[in-house]
């Protein structure tokens, strides 16, 4: 009984790759966008691609339509929390986190539920160590970005 549950299929891996490529991809162009002083770095590109991908994935066994609505309808959620002050933006993370949430419990809905523990995974891992890395080698961080 237990063998079955530690075997990851094909499909399984398809999935993990994915969502870590696509995690992977955004944090680059999310780092490109930290070094440049945006609003959003790191972290918050990698968690979007990541619950893009997962959408995506979960979309193809669904009408499109249905996922199209949770994430425009959560994409207005989620910009309610970012707002500004002066020259800095505050929320973009919290922001992304919302929105990639609801992917998160779409691919749960949707009987995804290994895809939607690999992309919770994912997002702790993206959370956690960039956030050290961050502060580490970023030195300006903690004045540019208060989102964190």
């Amino acid at each position: 009984m237990f063998e079955n549950m530690l075997q990851i299929s094909p499909f399984e891996i398809e999935i993990i790759c994915k969502l870590l490529l696509s995690a992977l991809l955004g944090g680059i162009i999310g780092l490109e966008r930290e070094m440049h002083k945006s609003s959003a770095g790191v972290k918050t590109y990698s968690i979007v691609t990541m619950g893009s991908a997962l959408f995506t994935l979960s979309a193809a066994t669904i009408d499109i339509g249905i996922a199209g609505g949770v994430m425009t309808g959560v994409g207005f959620l989620g910009a309610a929390v970012v707002f500004r002050s002066e020259n800095r933006i505050f929320g973009i993370t919290t922001a992304s986190l919302i929105w990639s949430t609801s992917a998160i419990g779409f691919a749960v809905g949707i009987n995804y539920y290994f895809a939607a523990i690999t992309a919770t995974a994912i997002i702790f891992l993206i959370l956690l160590p960039i956030e050290h890395l961050e502060r580490r080698y970023l030195k300006n961080h903690a004045q540019t970005h208060s989102d964190r």
